[in-house]
């Protein structure tokens, strides 16, 4: 009886080791996998035309944005082809013969694109019918500015740039002190008595524009009242006569002049100016006409460098 005693006192022994060996191996497979420490080879950016995979680190892009190409220069980044027509002169350097010629803003060279089989291309509003027909040459992201959010809209393309090319620390710096010069200047503008108006000179006709336009960073973002809050938003603006802003009499006047940069330098800027009608409003009388850049307001605008220089004009235009 003693030795039957003692045999099941042994197997409810095992038994019970055999369930503990049990319950160990199952919560040692059911654990959490160790964390990979490798870094992501892609990443897949959502965007206004759909979600674009791209590798990370791209070596052979393709850019027909000049805010975008801003922002590269900026971090560093090559692309190796863009549009050269009417290049920004502060973005000259892209006119070496090391960048291939893509076509114009308007017409890309899809054969020269092709050719240089890229990894990476962006885009923005002129090209954004013709967004199809890059995405089946390569992953295409369009980063447009979008106007009526312009500071949310100018950063998360910063930042989208960023994270592609590995710069997100560098991107995060960058914008940090842009929002500290456009808090100093929001502050001083949005304070001040005067109010503006934003004109873009063209041939000897004039288009006004107003907050939430492709100009009204002057306004929304900056702080410049607007002298006509009611303006029509369009990409060319609302014509306007000379009788018209000799009504609203603006303190500040400033003045876009697309000739400048697209009529192989005919300037427009004396055709309105000098017109016999404005010379009596307060902005010509107290010396407060702006000549705003083309360069960055009208080929680039929305770029890193860009969007820094547009506060120190509109700083300097204000200051007493």
């Amino acid at each position: 009886m003693k030795k039957y005693l003692l045999f099941i006192v042994m197997a409810l022994f095992a038994m019970i080791a055999a369930a503990c060996g049990s319950s160990t191996s199952s919560e040692e497979s059911t654990a959490e996998p160790a964390e990979s420490n490798e870094a992501p080879t892609e990443v897949t950016v959502t965007h206004e035309l759909g979600e674009t995979t791209v590798p990370v680190n791209p070596e052979k892009v393709v850019v027909f944005d000049f805010g975008s190409l801003d922002t590269m220069a900026e971090l560093g980044i090559e692309p190796v082809g863009l549009p050269k027509e009417n290049i920004p002169d502060y973005l000259s350097q892209f006119e070496d013969e090391k960048y291939e010629n893509t076509g114009s803003l308007k017409e890309p060279d899809f054969e020269k694109i092709n050719e240089l089989a890229p990894d990476l291309i962006i885009i923005s509003g002129r090209q954004m019918d013709l967004y199809d027909q890059f995405a089946e040459i390569a992953p295409t992201v369009y980063l447009a500015v979008d106007e009526s959010n312009y500071m949310e809209s100018f950063k998360k393309n910063a930042k989208t740039i960023g994270q592609i090319f590995d710069k997100e620390a560098e991107v995060e710096e960058k914008l940090a002190a842009i929002d500290e010069k456009v808090a100093a200047l929001n502050e001083k503008a949005s304070t001040m008595e005067g109010n503006g108006l934003i004109i873009l000179a063209n041939e000897g006709k004039i288009s006004a524009y107003g907050p939430a336009s492709r100009f009204g960073i002057i306004h929304d973002v900056f702080g410049v009242k607007a002298v006509d809050e009611n303006l029509e938003v369009s990409t060319h603006g609302q014509s306007i006569s000379f009788e018209y802003l000799v009504e609203k009499d603006p303190n500040y006047l400033f003045v876009v002049d697309r000739g400048a940069v697209v009529t192989e330098g005919e300037s427009s800027v004396k055709q309105v100016v000098e017109n016999d009608l404005i010379k009596g409003t307060k902005a010509v009388q107290n010396d407060n006409v702006v000549y705003l850049d083309p360069n960055v307001w009208y080929l680039s605008g929305g770029g890193l460098q860009s969007v820094l220089a547009q506060a120190d004009e509109i700083e300097k235009g204000i200051a007493e």
